[in-house]
């Protein structure tokens, strides 16, 4: 690094913190983190703005000119600096723009968690859960007031069709070759993510309003379409315009290991016959909410909506399924998201069910022993 350099500033997903007697400094959207001194802060504090490197030379000309220029440069390196004009700098920029308002906490929780690894061998998920359960017993699934007066309550009312969809609603994870209806896909879509009414506000605009809830009639989540087996749609990746019920093709081509790829091979869902990639558009809810609590109304808003995709699903007499677990940067990469203003946060799917089961939770239930799933 060069008396002479481009001009530097701190990057802005910048956190310090301490670990047990260490100084950790973590840049939370590249993942990288290093120990260091606390003199450190001082350097990042420095470049606050941006600032030539001669500068910094000249603020800090006690130390040895080669000891500065080598921080400059393992700084650079891990991404704590970011030099002008580089794709770091605008990649910066943009996160500054959009996410100012809700950062950092809310920005850690989204940045921090790209890319988790997944486990996708259920015998050895099954071994920890054994070994675990062995060594500290999982906490019970309901909670009662031993102690509090009790009242008896009448018989639920469990008849009727929606009662039934509801009951009958799980996370299917073997499906048939049998290709999906388009017409089926079609109520998926229109049902789950369509804009069904528009109510105008005067001095702001329109809301749209749709089947599931959204703060502040925000409706943050899109969805993109992997058709792998839908009769009389062509295989690609799709958007799906949720205000004129059509799907924009946005890539030729899909396979059923795209599926699996997509979602951190996760083998069992391979013979689905459609994904459903949901991504949340931020500065929708960012316009209106400051505070970064509002990232959370985004993530109960995928809830909302996924659980009524579910229920379509099962309604139709399909197989659905959803999940946590995704390759978030090759599926961004895939759909052309920024990662920034637009980012995949849930994944659901369909296909068709296989004859004469109520519901098949895994491939080789042997190797799950018992467990099985939601």
């Amino acid at each position: 690094m060069t008396s002479r350099g481009p001009r530097l500033r701190r990057a802005t997903t910048l956190i310090a913190h301490w670990k047990k007697d260490q100084l950790v400094f973590e840049n939370y959207f590249t993942r990288r983190r290093v120990t260091a001194a606390p003199l450190t802060l001082l350097v990042l504090d420095f470049f606050s703005r941006w600032r030539a490197p001669s500068e910094f030379f000249s603020r800090f000309d006690n130390y040895a000119r080669p000891s500065l220029a080598l921080a400059l440069h393992q700084l650079t390196q891990r991404h704590f600096l970011v030099r002008e004009g580089s794709v770091e700098a605008r990649r910066d920029a943009l996160l500054e723009k959009v996410w100012a308002p809700w950062l950092p906490a809310a920005g850690m929780l989204q940045f921090e968690t790209r890319n988790l690894r997944y486990e996708s061998n259920l015998a050895a998920v099954r071994r920890q859960f054994q070994q675990r359960a062995s060594e500290v017993a999982p906490p019970s699934p309901v909670k009662h007031y031993r102690e509090a007066p009790q009242f008896s309550l009448p018989a639920p009312q469990q008849s009727g069709a929606f009662p039934q969809v509801l009951l009958a609603r799980r996370t299917w994870r073997r499906f048939t070759k049998r290709p999906l209806r388009l017409s089926d896909l079609a109520t998926l879509l229109n049902l789950t993510w369509g804009v069904h009414r528009w109510v105008k506000l005067p001095g702001v605009g329109r809301l749209a309003l749709k089947t599931s809830p959204s703060a502040g009639a925000r409706h943050p989540i899109e969805v993109y379409v992997l058709a792998v087996n839908v009769a009389g749609l062509r295989r690609g990746l799709y958007h799906y315009a949720a205000d004129r019920h059509r799907l924009e093709l946005l890539k030729r081509g899909a396979t059923s290991r795209d599926v699996v790829d997509f979602l951190a091979n996760q083998w069992w869902y391979r013979p689905a016959a459609a994904l459903m990639l949901m991504t949340a558009v931020f500065p929708r809810n960012q316009w209106k909410y400051r505070d970064s609590t509002a990232y959370r109304t985004i993530m109960i808003d995928a809830g909302h909506v996924c659980q009524t995709f579910c229920l379509v699903a099962t309604w139709l007499g399909l197989a659905p399924f959803c999940t946590m677990a995704f390759d978030q940067v090759r599926v961004e990469k895939e759909l052309g998201l920024d990662g920034i203003k637009e980012s995949v946060i849930y994944a659901a799917g369909v296909g068709a069910r296989p004859s004469g089961v109520d519901w098949a939770p895994w491939p080789h239930p042997r190797t799950w022993a018992g467990i099985t799933g939601s």
